[in-house]
């Protein structure tokens, strides 16, 4: 029988494709798979701004970067007091809530304290472990640092008050899925500027 030559032409093209095919797959050793690698973070630079707003009292301050933004309601209602605002820094996706509350008694004081580490316990569910640290500025501003290690909805709480008259609360939040590897280095970032927040921070 005799094979038409667009047929042998046809079969010898397929051929060598096969050929080159088998050759790109040689040894190449063994595979290496990538490692997974985060998008890079460009830290804003940091310049200190004094927070100074007639309805809170105290003063502190803050980097540039992040923006003041007053709560006029808390899950639909009026807040406790019309000193409760973040510090929004949406080059770094992450809110800073504060909330203020004035002293009544010590019933009050203790009332607040134990709200604190309510929240605290519910966070420290999901994370690996939670580390309590008491600070003291050189203004006599005393309070309690709660870090929270792991997949935790918050990195880091505090709350500074002088036993008598002012409670203030403040939490860290991300605008975007917990990723512990990811966040460290935001995290490290945010830190040093709730420090400074903690270190500049005087009851008028």
């Amino acid at each position: 029988m005799k094979r038409s030559g667009s047929t042998f032409l046809t079969r010898a093209s397929l051929a060598a494709v096969i050929i080159l095919v088998v050759a790109a797959c040689g040894d190449r050793g063994d595979a290496v798979p990538k490692p997974h690698a985060y998008p890079r973070v460009v830290f804003p630079e940091r310049n200190l701004v004094p927070f100074d707003q007639a309805s809170c009292p105290f003063t502190f301050t803050y980097p540039d970067y992040a923006q003041v933004q007053l709560r006029t309601e808390f899950f639909g209602e009026a807040p406790a007091s019309p000193c409760w605002f973040d510090l929004s820094v949406p080059a770094l996706n992450a809110r800073i809530h504060f909330s203020y509350h004035p002293l009544r008694d010590a019933e009050t004081l203790d009332d607040l304290i134990q709200d604190a580490f309510a929240i605290a316990n519910k966070i420290n569910q999901r994370s690996n472990y939670m580390d309590e640290i008491r600070v003291r500025n050189a203004q006599g501003v005393g309070g309690l640092i709660m870090e929270f290690q792991g997949p935790a909805a918050s990195p880091m709480h505090f709350y500074l008050t002088d036993s008598t008259r002012h409670f203030v609360k403040a939490a860290l939040y991300y605008q975007a899925e917990v990723r512990p590897d990811s966040l460290a280095p935001v995290n490290e970032f945010l830190k040093q500027d709730l420090a400074d927040v903690i270190n500049s921070f005087r009851w008028r």
